[in-house]
Order: C-alpha cells, then structure tokens, then sequence
C-alpha cells in the first residue's frame, strides 16, 4: 500500500464516544501529522440509524429542525437532512433511546408519534424522494404512532383512540387508514435499516429487541400479543401502498425493524432496503470512492455485528468491488485477521492496540484515535 496519497474516510460514529463527523477530523489530523501532504476526503456514513442526520448533513444535506413529541409523548427538538427534494429522516431523532430520560424506559407506552410527525414535516418541506433511517428505538409499537401521525386512526371497542405505545394495540377494534396524508401516495419512501427482523415470533421485534428496551419477559409476550393483533386488524384495511397484503409485510424482513416501525412504513408503501447501501447512495460515496486510494472505514466496535449489515462492512465491500485497499480503525476488534480480510478489510487499527483500558479509550478517544490514524499513516502512506 506505499505510496498511497489520496485517502477517503468513510467510518461511522464511535458510540459514546465520537460522532463520525469526530472520527473523520481525528483521523485526518493523525494523519497529516506523518504525511503532511496526504489529500484526505471525508464522508461520515451511517447504516439508518442514528447519526444518519449527521452523516447527511456532513455530506452537504440542509439541517431541517423541528418541534416533535418525543417517545413518550413531551415535545422534543428533532431534526431531518434536505436537499433538493430528497429527505433524509432518523426516527431515533423523534423516538430513539436516547429520547428516554437516563435510566428510564417505556416498552410497553413508548411511541413513534413524533417519527410521524419528522415524515409529515419532510413533506412539507417538498420532498419527494424520503429516505427513513430506522434505529436505535425506544418504541415497540409497530409504526402505529407515526401512522396515526399522518392521519391513521386506531379505535378501540367504544370508538376511542387506543393509548400509545406497543401495549395499547391489544384493544385495537378497528382500524381506518383512509386518513392518511395523500403526498404518500406519491411520494418515494426508502426504508433504510441493517434489521432483517421480522414482525412477531421468536426473532421479531419483541423478542429481539424488547429487552433492550427494558421489556421483561412478560412485557415482550405482551407486545408480540398486541403487535400480532394490531396486524390481523389492519388485513385488509388498505393503505397508501399495503394493498391488503398486511400479512406479508408482518412477515417481511425488515418489518421489525426498530420496534415494528419497519412494517407501518411498508403500509406506507416504503421499499427496503440495507441501510447502509442507500446512505452510501445518497451521500455521494461512488464518486468520492473512485477519487481514492485508500480507504479508512470504521466503528466503535468491529464485530460480529459488524458483518451483518453495519457500515464498515457496507463500505469495505463497495471498496473491495472497485479495487480499493481498505483499512479499519475501531474501538475495540472481536474479529481475527481471516474474517476481516473476507469482509474486504486489509487490517484493523483498535485504540485498545495504544490503550487498553476500555474505559480510558472510551474517555478519551479523540487523542487515541489520532495516534492511531498516525499509524496507519506510518504503515500506508510511507
């Protein structure tokens, strides 16, 4: 890899620690400092979830705030990325953990209410083309939230609006979706997500990501409960773009992405698709690839995750597929040397390599990662 001059970082955040926008300016200074005229690109990715905003933003997106509830249901300031009339939203800005105050959590009441209300807003901004970054969710509720949002109404047995949240699907009588916003009918909605979940069941969205939402184990056999009926209430209702294929779409992979809202986006008539491919897409990645030479991807943690979807493997595979040699940095490595040459990565810098004590890494990850972007100048740009 000598003589490599052209560099592009394209990594995501390191969680807690640094934003990707972070991680490309820390890179770049380490960098620098052993090859000062390195030429290096920066473009912050993201796979949907949060820090997709940022990304966009970072990559020449217009910042778009807005007033919004918050997942349980106090007004919060949220924002989405515009350009042109292509959107692009992060429902973890309106419904994402980071919403909940510090050590509380709502599984069975928390709500995509203000998920819905960051749609209706990209809409009037006048987008046509939106894309949907889902993750990182407080919310179990299936998308019920955002869809009542845009105009759905969910009626319990006497007629009433059913409470918030996943729980309150079980006394779901009817559903009506002829409310809905008409610009979603028209409308390009791209549900952009790593979560190939589906609905219910064993590996649903209750299941699977419930406990990490503080559900018990009670809670989830609850929220699988209501998010079945919530389902085999709205077969046959019709939407924006469901067709009656309500079932399919539970069944779908995606449908349980964050908390289920992967399925009311598809009543939307949303297209899945991974979602660091269509952020690689809409931030320009193809152009600033063929520019490179190098490329430095990476994460907080490069692991068995990484593998399935995440945004380094998104962006080695793209690289590896136009030749490029392609270098990680992380917080931490979990993947030996074999596994991370299949996934298109020649090596791996971790911060734990200088430091390694994890806490110490975590606090001070800036300096860390520069000393380390040092290396990768050493060993790559000599």
């Amino acid at each position: 890899m000598g003589g490599t001059r052209r560099v592009l970082v394209a990594a995501d955040k390191f969680k807690g620690s640094l934003t990707a926008v972070q991680v490309a300016e820390r890179v770049t200074a380490g960098l620098r400092r052993v090859a000062p005229d390195v030429e290096v690109e920066a473009l912050p990715v993201a796979d949907g979830g949060d820090g997709t905003v940022d990304a966009a933003v970072a990559a020449g997106f217009e910042r778009r705030e807005v007033r919004v509830s918050g997942p349980l249901g106090d007004e919060v300031t949220a924002a989405f990325a515009l350009r042109g009339d292509t959107a692009v939203v992060e429902m973890a800005e309106a419904s994402g953990l980071q919403r909940l105050p510090a050590g509380v959590f709502a599984p069975l009441t928390a709500s995509t209410y203000g998920s819905g209300e960051l749609l209706r807003a990209a809409l009037e901004a006048g987008a046509r083309t939106i894309v949907f970054g889902v993750g990182g969710s407080a919310t179990t509720d299936g998308g019920a939230g955002m869809l009542s949002a845009l105009g759905a109404r969910f009626l319990d047995a006497d007629g009433e609006p059913v409470p918030p949240g996943g729980a309150g699907l079980a006394e779901l009588a009817r559903a009506d979706l002829s409310g809905l916003d008409p610009r979603l009918a028209v409308v390009e909605l791209v549900l952009a997500s790593d979560v190939d979940n589906p609905l219910t069941g064993p590996k649903g969205a209750p299941a699977v990501y419930g406990p990490q939402k503080g559900a018990s184990a009670e809670d989830v056999a609850t929220l699988d409960a209501a998010l079945a009926h919530f389902a085999k209430v709205l077969e046959g209702v019709g939407g924006a773009g469901s067709g009656g294929r309500t079932a399919e779409y539970a069944a779908s992979p995606g449908a349980g992405a964050a908390g289920g809202i992967g399925f009311g986006a598809m009543l939307l008539g949303a297209r899945f698709r991974a979602g660091i491919e269509v952020m690689l897409d809409v931030l320009g990645f193809a152009p600033a690839l063929e520019r490179a030479s190098l490329v430095i991807t990476g994460e907080g943690s490069l692991d068995e995750q990484t593998l399935h979807g995440k945004a380094p493997a998104g962006v080695a595979a793209a690289a590896r597929a136009a030749g490029k040699d392609v270098v990680a940095v992380c917080g931490r490595l979990a993947l030996g040397p074999e596994v991370l040459e299949r996934a298109g990565i020649r090596r791996a810098y971790a911060l734990t390599e200088i430091e390694p004590d994890v806490a110490t890494c975590i606090a001070e990850a800036g300096p860390i990662l520069e000393r380390v972007a040092e290396r990768i100048g050493t060993d790559c740009l000599g």
